[in-house]
């Protein structure tokens, strides 16, 4: 077998040449600043005052990038002289003068402060926090804000802390070295060369966590196989939490609930059986005593055909609670996903809320639900989960999909910050106005000792890590907002773009553009409308709104969602529907079950709709979706264009990769509009609009198309 090696590559700038970069650095690239930039830096920052530098993890990060960004090095002091970058935390000898302890103590060993203060007169800017981790976090902001802020301020006061205390990006990656849902190569974990060989990419993917306030990682896959507890694993999930504890990230692990009986022997995995329990527990001291800060389980259970407590005749409260028992004496916590359905249930919309809220305040203190940003599972577009504004009484945490399971894979650009804002500023309404997601799950309104956020990663093996060069912003956004979701998508990719390419107001202003226009692009040429899921069978690659599969489950199929027929389109989950609609609190269910104010991008999946309909702008239903799916598709030309007019500011290899793949997505848009609009006209039987661009395929043909995308799994 062919072995492959990663280079990290460091590329030196030169005024008015562009060398060719292959992603591998994301957004730690720490190009050289011009001229005046570093001659004002260096006018602020003359020197650094540390603690015993040699072993700091923080001043080591700090040092690289300075030699990087300055072409010069910090000269190192043990005492505070003028102009002096101080670092350490509060027990630190150079910090303590400044008297910072009560504030450092309120932020916690994460929060930080960076402020220019003033020490026997002399001016210097300190960063510092109560533990080391947060110092690091220090020292990423302090660099981002060189990069990102022109000119450098003269002066900072920056006071920060986490909104959540666990921030995990979810890793679905199976022993075998595949990624269900992956789109960027195989696995970053080489589960054969552990524990013995460690890939340096393992660094590299602590360091760009740590640089966005990462946490936590859950190896494997939430379809999880028992082997992954197993003694062998353990000692190679202990190599890995090695590698990442500097940086301040725990390990989870995803656990198959029938472990006790397809790894311990047991002839049962009753979560109330005794010998079960007494499994559980001890697997747990196995794993603590190997891993002193293992950060705990992630359990998906009666999902999708994985065994769980139902099994038994038990709840999901009863399997939880046990998994949290075994944990609780190493302050571990269970992350139980709410995503759950069964067939033969009239609306999988709403299934998990049936399922999930008889359940409310049943749950031990260290479980927390982890719950979809949308009811049925990662859409372009979804209404928020009814479970943020019904459970009072439980932790909850939202699940984002960072990888583009349902959104053009790795072909198509792509920025979900504003998919992930939409869902965290939406308001439940479960304690009146203003009780948004964010604030439900961030211990605003319902205090826990643990708050949690995760995202399902898009990293691989690839060099540039996901894919597609701008794929890398979702996993930079992701972990900007779990560490403030008071940040707008503006200011995210505003920040991405310069950190990644450059701060050229020529370059960053069209690309940011793009970047914010292309969730609702893609939603346009997708699934406009509140419509959902019309993906293919097995791969969501493409649109496949007619796809009948014999013998399969009902709600697998694309008409189970879509209800097409000669009246109308689209859901009903009104009162005289499913009623999924009333799982939300007043105003939303009034709102939603209302055709005339239910919001119009969502009309199709609470409503079904005559063809004839009349929108707010004067269109017929069936005119304004030909007229939205060809918007979708003159956006993703305008991309292309955008991008070809970035060439001279782009690395060539660059250019051509992202080039390459706009291609690919404007022909995709294609085909989504004619695939849809013409399987949807043969039940509305009206002519597609004359002024918008002509299908150029035809149905029977579309409908032949069969894509094996089994290697990106």
């Amino acid at each position: 077998m062919m072995k492959l090696y990663f280079y990290t590559l460091l590329f030196v700038f030169i005024p008015g040449i562009v060398f060719a970069e292959d992603g591998s650095q994301l957004w730690l690239r720490y190009q050289s600043l011009p001229e005046n930039q570093a001659k004002a830096l260096s006018t602020v920052i003359t020197s650094v005052a540390c603690d015993e530098p040699s072993d700091n993890l923080a001043f080591g990060e700090l040092q690289v990038a300075w030699r990087q960004l300055t072409g010069t090095e910090l000269p190192v002091t043990r005492s505070v002289q003028e102009h002096s970058l101080v670092i350490g935390t509060k027990n630190s000898k150079l910090i303590q003068p400044f008297g910072l302890s009560k504030e450092l103590q309120l932020l916690g060993n994460e929060g930080f402060i960076i402020r220019t203060m003033k020490h026997q007169g002399k001016d210097c800017l300190v960063l510092a926090s109560e533990g080391e981790t947060g110092v690091l976090y220090a020292v990423f902001n302090l660099l981002r804000t060189i990069q990102t802020v022109l000119p450098f301020p003269s002066s900072m006061n920056v006071k920060e802390k986490p909104a959540y205390k666990i921030r995990v990006l979810n890793h679905w990656d199976n022993p075998d070295g595949t990624i269900e849902r992956g789109y960027a190569g195989y696995s970053l974990w080489k589960w054969k060369d552990l524990p013995g060989k460690l890939s340096p990419r393992y660094k590299e993917y602590a360091r760009a966590n740590a640089s966005i306030g990462i946490n936590g990682t859950v190896l494997n896959n939430v379809n999880a196989s028992p082997e992954i507890l197993s003694a062998a694993y353990l000692q190679k999930v202990k190599a890995l939490a090695a590698v990442f504890r500097p940086y301040g990230i725990r390990v989870y692990l995803s656990v198959n609930f029938s472990s006790p009986a397809a790894l311990g022997g047991l002839p049962t995995s009753d979560p109330l059986n005794k010998d079960v329990r007494r499994w559980w527990f001890a697997k747990a001291k196995e794993i603590y005593s190997l891993i002193p800060d293992f950060g705990g389980f992630l359990v998906k259970a009666n999902s999708e055909g994985l065994p769980g407590p139902q099994d038994f005749g038990r709840t999901h409260a009863d399997g939880a609670n046990m998994l949290a028992d075994a944990l609780k004496p190493y302050h571990g916590i269970v992350m139980w996903r709410a995503f759950v359905y069964k067939s033969g249930m009239d609306d999988r919309a709403g299934q998990a809320y049936k399922e999930f809220l008889p359940l409310d305040g049943k749950f031990r203190s260290n479980v927390i639900l982890q719950v979809k940003n949308g009811p049925i599972d990662f859409q372009p577009r979804e209404p928020i989960s009814a479970l943020f504004g019904a459970m009072k009484h439980t932790p909850i945490m939202p699940e984002f999909q960072i990888t583009q399971e349902y959104l053009g894979e790795s072909n198509h650009l792509v920025f979900l910050a504003p998919l992930y804002k939409e869902c965290l500023d939406s308001d439940t309404y479960c304690s009146g106005k203003g009780s948004t997601v964010a604030k439900v799950t961030d211990g605003t309104l319902f205090p826990n000792p643990n708050t949690a956020i995760a995202g399902v990663a898009n990293i691989g093996e690839d060099t540039n890590w996901c894919g597609h060069h701008f794929a890398q912003a979702n996993w930079y956004a992701f972990g900007r907002l779990a560490w403030n979701h008071e940040l707008t998508s503006d200011q995210i990719a505003d920040e991405w773009i310069k950190l990644t390419f450059n701060d050229k107001k020529e370059f960053v202003k069209p690309v940011k553009e793009m970047m914010l226009e292309s969730r609702e692009a893609a939603v346009n040429y997708m699934m406009p409308l509140g419509l959902h899921h019309l993906f293919a069978w097995g791969h969501h690659y493409g649109p496949e709104p007619w796809c009948a599969v014999e013998g399969a489950r009902p709600d697998w199929l694309p008409s189970y969602y879509h209800k097409a027929d000669s009246l109308g389109i689209g859901f009903n989950r009104t009162l005289s529907g499913s009623n999924s609609a009333s799982q939300y609190n007043s105003p939303l269910r009034e709102e939603y079950n209302d055709l005339s104010s239910c919001p119009e991008q969502l009309i199709l999946w609470f409503h079904h709709v005559p063809w004839s309909y009349k929108m707010h702008n004067g269109l017929t239903l069936w005119e304004e979706l030909c007229y939205t799916y060809d918007k979708g598709v003159q956006q993703v030309r305008e991309f292309q264009k955008t991008w070809d007019r970035m060439e001279p500011y782009v690395d060539a290899q660059r250019f051509k990769e992202v080039q390459s793949r706009l291609k690919i997505q404007s022909k995709d848009a294609i085909w989504w509009k004619d695939a849809c609009l013409l399987y949807f006209q043969t039940f509305s039987r009206q002519p597609i609009p004359f002024d918008i661009e002509r299908p150029v395929n035809e149905l029977d043909d579309l409908k032949k198309i069969k894509l094996n995308l089994q290697h990106h799994n």
